[in-house]
């Protein structure tokens, strides 16, 4: 191997590891942002538990009982959907950063691939020119099979998010209908 394609190769080896970090980093963040998230709903759900547990001792009979028991099993529809609000956007938040990150590696990518492929027109002995334009009709049928997987994944965030409110709406819908009734 010649220095220059050793130097190539390191250069290549850097970007890919800046690249791996990137995505490490931003795993990690989510993490952490889906735990701080999690703490919160334990904390709140620890401290409804207690408050409910206290109104029940409270309680000077079995009527007073029974009345706090049918009120603390109603689910909060309106904490459980902004939970679900909050891990969907981390999640979405996350796959974009992801995406990002992907994007920008596979551009890097396809420009140093057909930068490669020039160079082996250019030097290619008898025939090469064959190899380099196979090279160079999968270079073009990968970044389709990309462009591809990327629009699809952004229709299928954009069905998600469009469920959400849907939910959401829906929910907000029937709560209100729930209390106009009591």
């Amino acid at each position: 191997m010649s220095k220059p394609n050793m130097e190539q190769l390191a250069a290549a080896q850097k970007a890919n590891a800046e690249v791996m970090m990137a995505l490490l980093r931003t795993a990690f963040n989510g993490v952490e942002r889906l735990t701080a998230l999690n703490m919160a709903a334990s904390r709140e759900f620890f401290n409804n538990t207690v408050a409910n547990a206290q109104q029940l001792l409270s309680a000077k009979d079995a009527n007073d009982v029974a009345k706090l028991n049918s009120e603390l099993a109603k689910p909060n529809v309106d904490k459980l959907m902004d939970y679900s609000r909050s891990v969907y956007d981390l999640v979405s938040s996350m796959q974009k950063e992801v995406t990002s990150v992907m994007e920008s590696q596979y551009s890097s990518f396809t420009k140093s691939a057909a930068s490669a492929v020039e160079q082996a027109k250019g030097s290619a002995p008898v025939g090469g020119d064959v190899f380099a334009a196979t090279m160079q009709s999968m270079l073009n049928a990968s970044t389709k099979a990309f462009d591809n997987m990327t629009s699809m994944a952004k229709q299928l965030s954009d069905v998600a998010e469009a469920n959400i409110k849907a939910a959401s709406s829906a929910t907000g819908k029937a709560v209100t209908a729930a209390k106009k009734t009591k």
